[in-house]
This record gives C-alpha cells, sequence and structure tokens, in this order.
C-alpha cells in the first residue's frame, strides 16, 4: 500500500469500508442508492428434505429470523458499503421495533423518509427452504397509506432501485434530478406477461429481470435473444439464469458480455437476486467494466444463498476478502481449478479492504437479543 492508497483504514482502530471512497466528491448528493417497497419480518426454516404434506409435521436442521422483502435489497447495498437509504412502512409492534433498530443501528440504512403506522402491524412471510428451493407463506396487508410523498422527499441519491410494478410519477421525477434507475420487475402470475409494463424502462437507467420474466415479456425463448430485446428499450440490460449465468449488454459503453455462475451448495436462495442487483448498482457507480460488475455479482449472489436468512445472509467485504484470500493461496499452492477461477476474479485484488472490517450479523432462530450484544462490541469480519 502506497500512503495515497484508499484501502487503507481512515484510522487504525476503524473497520469501515467505502468502496467508492476515491471517486467522492463534496457535490454528491447524501445517498448512493435509494431502495423502496414493502417490508416483511421473515421466518426462515432451512434443511427439510420438502415441503410437508397436508397434516404431516417436519422438522428443520436451520432457523432464521430477519427483515425481509426490500430489506433484502437495502442490507445488500449498505454491506457493499454504499450510503443506503430506505422508504418503506413500518408497523408499530415488536417485529417492527426489531426490524426498525436492525437497519438502522445494525446495517446503518438511512431510514429518514420511512413511515412508522400505528395499530398496523408488520406483514409476515414464513420461507421453507428446501433442496435450493422454498416454498412461502405471507400475511400482509396494504398500508395506509401511500409512500409516494415520502419517497420524492427522500434525500437525494446517485441511484435508486424501483419495481416495474409499483406505479406513480416518482420514475419521472427521479430522473429528472439525475438519479440512475436501476428496475426489476416480478413474476406475471396472471399469465398474460403484457410487454406494456416495460414502458417506465424509459426513465431507466438498468433493468436486471431473470430469464422466465425477460423471456416472457420480450416473446423470446432464450436469455441471450431477451437480452438484445431488453438492450432495445433501456441502456443497461441484464438477465440473470440461474445455473445458466447472466448475460447483458451495456449501451452506454458498448460493452457485452456473459458471465457463468459461481458453483456452490444453495442452503436458502432468498435474496440472492437483490444482492446481485446491489452488486451490479455498485460496479456502476464505480464505473467498473461490465465483465467485473457480473462476475463480483455472480460472487456475492453465491455467497448468500450459503447462509439462510434473506438480508442478513447478505455478504460484507470481509465475506469477500475472505474468499479471494482463500482462493488466492489455493492457486498459489498449485490447484488449477483455483488457479483457473483467481484468474477471472483477478480484479478483486485491487477491490478488496488491505484491513479489517466491521463484522455483518447473520439470521438467527429468535431476535437474538445475547448474540446481538457480541455482535455489537464490534467482532471483526475478515482479516
Amino acid at each position: 500500500m502506497t500512503e495515497h492508497d484508499h484501502r487503507e483504514p481512515p484510522c487504525p482502530d476503524c473497520r469501515v469500508w467505502d468502496p467508492l471512497a476515491s471517486t467522492r466528491t463534496p457535490e454528491d448528493p447524501p445517498l448512493d442508492v435509494l431502495t423502496t417497497g414493502p417490508l416483511f419480518f421473515d421466518l426462515i426454516f432451512s434443511g427439510l428434505p420438502r415441503l410437508p404434506e397436508p397434516g404431516e409435521e417436519l422438522f428443520s436442521t436451520g432457523m432464521g429470523s430477519c427483515p425481509g422483502g426490500i430489506a433484502n435489497l437495502a442490507t445488500a447495498t449498505a454491506r457493499l458499503g454504499l450510503h443506503t437509504g430506505l422508504v418503506t412502512g413500518f408497523g408499530d409492534d415488536a417485529y417492527a421495533d426489531w426490524m426498525w433498530d436492525v437497519l438502522q443501528d445494525d446495517e446503518h440504512i438511512d431510514l429518514s423518509a420511512s413511515r412508522r403506522f400505528t395499530n398496523f402491524h408488520s406483514a409476515l412471510t414464513v420461507s421453507m427452504a428446501f433442496r435450493g428451493d422454498r416454498g412461502m407463506v405471507t400475511h400482509v396487508h396494504e398500508l395506509p397509506e401511500s409512500l409516494e410523498s415520502a419517497l420524492l422527499e427522500a434525500p437525494a441519491a446517485k441511484a435508486a432501485a424501483i419495481d416495474l410494478n409499483s406505479e406513480g410519477p416518482h420514475w419521472r421525477t427521479l430522473k429528472s434530478r439525475g438519479t440512475l434507475l436501476f428496475a426489476d420487475i416480478g413474476f406475471d402470475d396472471s399469465g398474460k406477461w403484457d410487454p406494456a409494463r416495460l414502458a417506465p424502462l424509459e426513465f431507466c437507467h438498468a433493468f436486471t429481470p431473470n430469464a422466465v420474466e425477460a423471456m416472457a415479456y420480450t416473446h423470446t425463448d432464450r436469455p441471450t435473444a431477451a437480452v438484445r430485446k431488453l438492450a432495445e428499450l433501456v441502456p443497461l440490460a441484464i438477465v440473470t439464469d440461474g445455473v445458466g449465468g447472466s448475460f447483458a449488454i451495456d449501451g452506454s459503453t458498448g460493452e457485452e458480455a456473459y458471465c457463468p455462475s459461481v458453483p456452490v451448495e444453495a442452503i436458502d436462495p432468498t435474496g440472492a437476486g437483490d444482492v446481485f442487483a446491489a452488486s451490479i448498482v455498485l460496479g456502476t457507480l464505480a464505473g467498473w467494466p461490465l465483465e467485473f460488475r457480473l462476475r463480483f455479482a455472480s460472487l456475492s449472489a453465491s455467497m448468500a444463498v450459503r447462509r439462510f436468512g434473506g438480508s442478513l445472509a447478505a455478504p460484507g467485504w470481509g465475506d469477500i476478502a475472505d474468499w479471494w484470500r482463500t482462493l488466492s493461496k489455493q492457486a498459489d499452492d498449485g490447484d488449477l481449478r483455483a488457479a483457473y477461477i483467481a484468474r477471472d476474479y483477478a480484479f478483486l485484488a485491487e477491490l478488496i479492504p488491505t484491513h479489517p472490517v466491521a463484522g455483518v450479523r447473520r439470521a438467527e432462530g429468535t431476535f437474538a437479543l445475547a448474540a446481538h450484544l457480541g455482535y455489537k462490541r464490534g467482532h471483526p469480519e475478515g482479516a
């Protein structure tokens, strides 16, 4: 390291990490990314052989509780070092109190534009992970009021993550403020797959659907054909295809790229797509080449599915640094597979922190107050 290496800790006792430190200017908005959407309290059961049959009781080998829904994306961006804001609605129950504390105090997410509603309980999802997939049961009520005004009153941000299913004038307003919009869209339960639902892409910088969604909306039969169709609608088009990898075209730079998935034994796929999207936001704001963005996103998502718990399974920079150092050692010891992978991820050597960073919290079976106290004492992540 030199004295100008932005990866040095700002002080001997600090474990903070800002991957955009070298690019920040006094004119930057207070937030890097603004996220908005519904919030859920997630209970996750992992290690199930299958879903239970009617009248049957199965026992899981693992259980976790954590903020879910939009918290998955907000936590993922925050753990990657982006200054993150969240606009969502909280109830007034114990679940909401706990989620507020976790997101604001542990993950350092700006909740100044979020709302607390009295006499309103948190939405709750029970997720059952089995054989790399999941089944879910959810109980939710609509918020007492729209968050449209709260979103527009939120601190300014370089980027915002939006859902094309959420209608409102904020797309145009945010774009007019210079905010880059990163869009996603969910599965169409109606089966219509109406391309008109993609109309808001005219305001967006990026669109990151999965292969099923992309092919259905573009009426194509291959992810590669779908990404080319979508590239006609938005500057940055990315289609994810699970174990089939990811495909991307960045019209703003003229780059095209394909990235194979990172093989991993998945425990819980919850939130993997959010971690992938968060990584793309970071890489775009940092100005990384498209191939680097895809590889980093694939790696981050693979780390997330190896733990259960959606939001709290998202990797921190310590996880990424540990992975790279372990891989590099294996490559140096003559492991040909590790050497091949290390070649593709060599760019990480210039990105990862060179000092220990603060640890990140993992999902626990309960509210885990005692374990939380240990976390808050600052156990470092990575070395």
